[in-house]
């Protein structure tokens, strides 16, 4: 890279930073941006949301905020990867309002984060509790045109368990059925688990009766969960059917 002869440019510095990020050795890496530099190289968009999306993977926002600022300041054009890489940021710093609020900025411009972009979201408000904001994502998913699957309805799921809203969570599960969505033991395990943090034992053999008559048959976690309960009750016989 050093020896003129080589002719490096732009691009052989941003796959050297990407290398360096992805094997976590940010000093290295910020010592070929300051080389890159050094040699009179323009920093383009493509050089500065490799080293953002660096520092958002380490865990590092200042320097991430810097980045992503000096893409604004320069003028370049912010695609789905920069704005991905600061999304992630603020997730990783546990500043969800942020995140929400550079989605919502994507959304304007009719542009749309990646899946799992979407996902990392929904998951850090859902092990919150916050099904509000676990809501608001949901709906970002669908606006996005990405079709929820299994595992985004159980994220959505624990969001409402978590805050004591079982009926929604219920009914989302009735969602997943009329869409053709099958619902996951998880799903039918954390209502069950909500279920029986309120003691509503009646209400969740109902729920459990209707997934039945549905089709739904009932696997070895919500089974398992259910057992115990029996147990705790002293229920021996309903415990061996």
């Amino acid at each position: 890279m050093l020896e003129n002869s080589f002719e490096a440019n732009v691009r052989d510095y941003t796959k050297l930073i990407h290398i360096y990020g992805k094997q976590k050795l940010l000093q290295k890496a910020e010592d070929a941006f300051a080389a890159m530099k050094g040699r009179g190289f323009p920093c383009d968009q493509v050089m500065l949301t490799a080293m953002m999306d660096m520092y958002s993977k380490a865990g590092d926002l200042t320097h991430a905020k810097e980045i992503f600022g000096e893409i604004v300041l320069l003028g370049l054009p912010l695609d789905k990867r920069a704005y991905g890489s600061m999304i992630m940021a603020y997730i990783r710093a546990d500043m969800l309002q942020e995140a929400e609020d550079l989605i919502k900025e994507m959304e304007d411009q009719q542009m749309f984060a990646g899946k799992e972009v979407y996902k990392a979201l929904l998951r850090a408000y859902s092990y919150r509790g916050d099904s509000d904001g676990a809501h608001r994502i949901f709906d970002a998913i669908q606006f996005a045109g990405i079709v929820p699957d299994t595992k985004l309805c159980a994220l959505l799921v624990n969001a409402y368990c978590l805050s004591n809203r079982i009926d929604e969570a219920v009914c989302v599960i009735r969602n997943m059925r009329s869409a053709g969505v099958k619902p996951c033991d998880k799903c039918i395990a954390l209502v069950l688990g909500a279920y029986e943090k309120v003691s509503m034992l009646k209400t969740a053999l109902e729920f459990l009766t209707e997934l039945e008559e549905n089709g739904v048959s009932i696997g070895q976690e919500p089974s398992e969960l259910l057992a115990a309960w029996f147990r705790k009750l002293g229920v021996v016989h309903e415990v061996e059917q």
